[in-house]
């Protein structure tokens, strides 16, 4: 299968499986309890008539489907209808809010990569006490959730030593910078852990194959074994890993904003969720599960790119 023929093969397997999650997150919300209606009329008189004039207003008393298709055709077009707690466009909070996340997602997948690699490299090639000692500290990470991170981190360094601020996204990008670094290490521990685990499970795995024992016996140096037949054949699992890191920052980065008042979209879905603001509410879930296969669709055609002995049509992990 030719890659061009395979990245339009998971384009549209990718535009099918989103029309299916729209339809189940568009449904989901009106199977929980409770109503939109008296949630807009809160300090009034939930009175018949008043209930019927705001769901007419808001198209609630419609037949489903009519519903549906009215919201995905409006979502296509970036129209995904007004807030009922904020009353104004919900893609202009969510382009107020989404660079936020976006920058906090970016800040944290960097301190990943960056400790993930060097600490899982480290214990593969170095061994003996120092191997021990990343298992140790990998153990910790991964036993540490993210708001209890987010807890530890601000009672230490923002309220304690003061270094950091407390809460707030900040203002600029330097500001920005400085105020989501706690956040971005907090929502980094768990999976700085669990990226270190797979690098140095993946390298030992390398390092006892045969061509590594070749290369060494025809005199290659160690470095060069390392970097070339060693790392270069872990990139597989290690990119794959990616794909399920950068989907569990998706998920986790609602605590981690909630803990920090960072201000993104992960709070707005935390505070939507509790008011029943459901526009705001379908709007972020369907961006998320984009996000998610987007990140899917990435690893799978990447993955053949940085390991031949993958084929096209081969699904990642994360998918």
């Amino acid at each position: 299968m030719s890659f061009a023929r395979f990245a339009a093969r998971r384009l549209a397997e990718m535009a099918v499986t989103l029309l299916a999650a729209s339809f189940v997150v568009f449904g989901a919300l009106y199977l929980a309890p409770g109503n939109p209606a008296s949630f807009l009329l809160a300090g009034r008189s939930a009175s018949p008539e008043a209930l019927a004039a705001v769901s007419a207003q808001y198209h609630l008393d419609d037949p489903f489907l009519v519903r549906y298709l009215r919201w995905l055709g409006d979502a296509v077009q970036g129209d995904f209808g007004r807030s009922l707690t904020y009353r104004t466009d919900v893609s202009r909070l969510l382009a107020d809010r989404l660079p936020t996340t976006l920058l906090l997602i970016a800040m944290s997948l960097v301190v990943v990569v960056a400790v993930g690699l060097f600490l899982g490299r480290l214990a593969a090639v170095r061994g003996g006490a120092t191997d021990t000692a990343v298992l140790v500290t990998t153990t910790f990470a991964v036993g540490t959730p993210s708001f209890v991170a987010a807890v530890l981190l601000q009672g230490l360094f923002a309220v304690r030593l003061g270094w950091f601020p407390s809460s707030g996204a900040g203002d600029g990008f330097v500001d920005k910078l400085w105020h989501l670094t706690l956040p971005a290490v907090a929502l980094a521990l768990y999976l700085i852990g669990m990226l270190a685990r797979v690098t140095r499970s993946a390298m030992l795995d390398a390092l006892g194959s045969e061509h590594v024992t070749v290369a060494r016996s025809r005199g290659v140096p160690e470095r060069q074994v390392i970097r070339r037949h060693v790392f270069r054949n872990s990139l597989g699992t290690v990119l794959t890993t990616g794909g399920l890191i950068v989907s569990t920052l998706l998920v986790c980065t609602i605590l981690v904003e909630t803990a920090f008042s960072v201000g993104g979209i992960g709070q707005l879905l935390e505070l939507s969720t509790t008011t029943k603001d459901f526009p705001t509410v379908q709007a972020i879930s369907l961006i998320v599960v984009a996000l998610f296969m987007a990140v899917n669709l990435v690893v799978d055609l990447l993955l053949p790119l940085v390991d031949p002995r993958v084929t096209l049509g081969t699904r990642s992990a994360a998918a």
